[in-house]
């Protein structure tokens, strides 16, 4: 079933994000070094957070390579850009990058031709609840009645790919109102009272992602948790590429507990995010990408506190058997005795 607007568009990048060299290959630069253009999504998002947080240790700790990122729609639409060749490196998810390769819904429509090879993780995102006082909404079962206005992530995002996944599985998309607006504005419809529940995220139990900090903020107060009932537990656990999370929540401004008492762990469902790179990429600068979240992980998290710990084990946390792995980080696995022969090298 098609997503309520046409996320399977091809779309263009809104805006610059930063300074510096930009074009659309993934890797520019002359002789002396080498410079990264990354797609991340929106303004506020964590992969925007992580891919300016990386950006910043290369300009403080390399030689080599610099870093640029650029704004986009989503992890959904960054494969439709790389496809498009706008992007030579992307931040991804793995359950939208299955999906295309599946040619899955919103790709069964409008499929890619081309993806990119995988890199490492950078972030692992849940997803939950939060309903706003007033909406009489105390449980998943509430939603699944229906005739609510929920917001279920902006469309094209990867996040939210998972998400409408989850609820239609579920059977809470079809019987509820779906509010499509971009993240920069859902903070607006929350202070005016235009949604009455909506999912969130944060980045790798720290804390909440940009635009979820400002929905906290300018909601008054009102926001609280909600519960989710057995049918909805099970059906994160039946929907393939969600994980299933139970942890404590995520800090907010207000006391989100309080309306119904919930001071234990919450369910959430997560997806992982990692940054892909095309054959264009040279394996030099993705190696010394690698070695920079390797080394200087603490010099990342001074712009991005949900920063993983990063090792070269975890790194390879995300990826996916069967998918090619880029050379330059074949390499880096390699040396640091983390590659599994059974993971595939792609080819420059």
């Amino acid at each position: 079933m098609p997503l309520d607007n046409d996320v399977s568009r091809r779309t263009m990048v809104k805006s610059v994000a930063a300074a510096g060299v930009v074009g659309t290959a993934g890797c520019l630069g002359g002789d002396d070094g080498h410079t990264i253009t990354i797609a991340g999504t929106s303004t506020g998002s964590s992969t925007q957070q992580a891919a300016q947080a990386i950006q910043r240790a290369a300009n403080e700790h390399s030689d080599t390579l610099s870093i640029d990122v650029q704004v986009t729609e989503g992890w959904t639409a960054n494969l439709y850009e790389f496809d498009g060749g706008d992007f030579s490196t992307i931040g991804v998810d793995n359950n939208s990058w299955q999906a295309a390769l599946n040619e899955d819904p919103p790709f069964d429509d409008d499929p890619v031709d081309d993806t990119p090879m995988q890199g490492f993780l950078f972030t692992s995102l849940e997803m939950h609840w939060v309903a706003l006082e007033g909406s009489g909404i105390e449980s998943t079962a509430d939603l699944r009645e229906g005739e609510y206005t929920i917001y279920p992530i902006e469309p094209g995002f990867g996040t939210r790919l998972l998400t409408e996944t989850v609820l239609r599985e579920d059977g809470i998309w079809d019987a509820n109102n779906i509010n499509n607006e971009d993240t920069e504005d859902v903070p607006g419809a929350v202070e005016e009272g235009r949604v009455d529940a909506l999912c969130l995220y944060g980045a790798n139990q720290v804390e909440l992602a940009g635009w979820c900090q400002e929905v906290d903020i300018r909601s008054g107060g009102e926001l609280y948790l909600i519960e989710t009932d057995d049918q909805f537990e099970q059906t994160i656990q039946d929907v393939p590429g969600a994980t299933f999370v139970q942890q404590e929540p995520y800090p907010y401004d207000q006391d989100v507990t309080s309306e119904l008492g919930l001071d234990d762990d919450v369910t959430h469902w997560a997806l992982q995010g990692q940054w892909g790179f095309g054959p264009d990429v040279d394996p030099d600068a993705v190696y010394e990408m690698a070695r920079i979240a390797n080394e200087h992980h603490e010099t990342i998290r001074e712009g991005d506190p949900t920063t993983l710990e990063y090792t070269p084990e975890v790194m390879t946390g995300v990826l996916m058997d069967g998918v090619e792995v880029h050379p330059g980080m074949v390499e880096f696995y390699q040396d640091h005795d983390v590659w599994d022969d059974d993971w595939v090298e792609g080819e420059v």
